[in-house]
């Protein structure tokens, strides 16, 4: 089941040579610019309407507001130094609505951090609009308004930089295909998408103290930035209200040792702070030949523990997933060997937290079928997309069905183990059991724009 009304992008990929952004870069720009006719004049808090028709002066002042909106309109494009619409056309302004009956989107400068957004969406039409963030970001699932209505709606999002403590000479390893992607670049990009998108106003709000949920994984967790890749990382922000934060640091074909050594741990770790947690999930790649042996695995992840808790956070382990291996009487079989076994032994020295979705998956699968399961892993026979020449068999990865479904298996995890972070839970989500998924049938979300000029199956999740 959907729960599209319940509370609450693919980009072209090109390099990133933008200058880094502070707050102090950014205070400067703004207060040079507060006069002019469309200036930003708190760096603080971005505040932008679609025009032309705004509140006439002293209206916001008798309604208790004193912040003004930076005007939008179809020609309001973005650039390094100004917020805009941006990757595809602009959206119609009209009726004080931004609107549109395809996808758009709408980036804007800000420094590395995280930020609280809050959009009126509506229009003059009746609207359904899904909200993503940065690469994919699943944030307002099909929240619909009706003509010429307004429905206010707040998320919380993060911004990362390749530069590690601010410095251009201390960087992520990124791997070719993350080079100039939404995840990493200089700029917070929302996507706004569905039955004729529509949104009258956006503001967006630094909140640097807020506890920041990160996660470091494989391509099973990151944010796929590709349709129809999904995985559970970039499905999870939709299940959660504002006051925490949803930080996926998670990357396709990664090791516990591999992200040591590209310094994603690190980067992690200079922004971590007490209150914050991290879900930690590997195997997939671990458990390959010549990868990383099992005495190593388990030192690794102790590694991340102890890293973890001495910035005063709390560390998550979660088993990986299973793949679709059925045997012949519909049962999952292991193709892990004694991996998900090591989490669960490390987690138990350790005395952390432990979520089973090596179990779960194994229930959920089961539940789903030999032919069910196709519909959630990336099996699609070729045509299926623009530029597919051939059919793809993916027992591994998975379509932003399998995903939500398995980010619905994580929620479940969090408030079996009482997690503190279980407040922030969206509570018009009831509770999941994996033993009965969302029926595949009436799943569904508006695709963002594929803008990669090749197969779109043949993105790279190994290396």
């Amino acid at each position: 089941m959907h729960h599209g009304n319940a509370h609450h992008r693919d980009s072209i990929p090109t390099p990133d040579r933008r200058p880094k952004l502070t707050l102090a870069t950014l205070a400067t720009f703004y207060l040079s610019t507060a006069l002019a006719a469309h200036a930003q004049p708190n760096p603080a808090l971005m505040k932008y309407a679609c025009g032309p028709d705004l509140p006439v002066p002293g209206e916001l002042a008798r309604r208790g507001e004193n912040r003004t909106f930076t005007t939008l309109s179809s020609t309001t494009r973005f650039t390094d130094a100004t917020a805009g619409f941006d990757l595809l056309p602009s959206p119609e302004v009209a009726a004080k609505s931004c609107t549109s009956d395809k996808p758009f989107f709408f980036s804007v400068p800000v420094p590395e951090g995280s930020y609280r957004i809050t959009v009126v969406l509506g229009g003059p039409r009746a609207t359904v609009t899904t909200v993503r963030a940065e690469g994919r970001r699943l944030m307002l699932e099909k929240i619909a308004t009706q003509p010429n209505d307004s429905v206010t709606k707040t998320f919380d999002t993060n911004v990362r930089y390749p530069e590690i403590s601010g410095d251009p000479n201390n960087l992520v390893k990124l791997k070719p295909r993350e080079q100039g992607i939404l995840d990493w670049d200089h700029k917070l990009t929302l996507e706004f998408n569905g039955d004729h998108p529509s949104v009258r106003t956006i503001s967006i709000e630094p909140i640097p103290s807020d506890p920041v949920l990160y996660l470091a994984g494989d391509s099973t967790v990151v944010d796929q930035y590709y349709e129809p890749w999904a995985a559970w990382g970039q499905m999870l922000p939709r299940f959660f209200l504002p006051g925490i934060v949803i930080a996926n640091h998670a990357e396709s074909g990664e090791t516990t040792r591999a992200f040591v050594g590209e310094h994603r741990l690190a980067k992690i770790m200079t922004t971590i702070k007490p209150g914050d947690y991290l879900f930690i999930q590997f195997a997939h790649n671990d458990m390959k030949p010549g990868a990383v042996p099992l005495e190593d695995y388990k030192k690794l992840l102790t590694e991340y523990i102890t890293q973890t808790r001495a910035k005063g956070a709390t560390p998550v382990l979660v088993t990986p997933m299973n793949r679709r291996t059925f045997d012949d009487a519909g049962k999952i079989t292991n193709s892990f060997g004694p991996y998900p076994d090591a989490v669960r032994e490390v987690a138990t020295q350790q005395k952390v937290t432990v979520i089973d979705l090596n179990a779960m998956s194994k229930t959920l699968f089961e539940a789903m079928g030999q032919e069910g399961t196709l519909k959630a892993f990336m099996h699609y026979p070729a045509g299926s997309f623009p530029g597919q020449t051939a059919a793809i068999e993916d027992n591994t990865h998975f379509n932003s069905y399998g995903a939500y479904e398995l980010a619905r298996c994580i929620v479940h995890g969090i408030r079996e183990a009482d997690l503190p972070l279980t407040k922030f839970l969206d509570p018009s989500v009831p509770d999941f059991d994996p033993a009965h998924p969302d029926p595949q049938p009436t799943f569904n979300l508006p695709f963002t724009p594929i803008l990669l000029k090749s197969d779109p199956t043949k993105v790279g999740q190994t290396g």
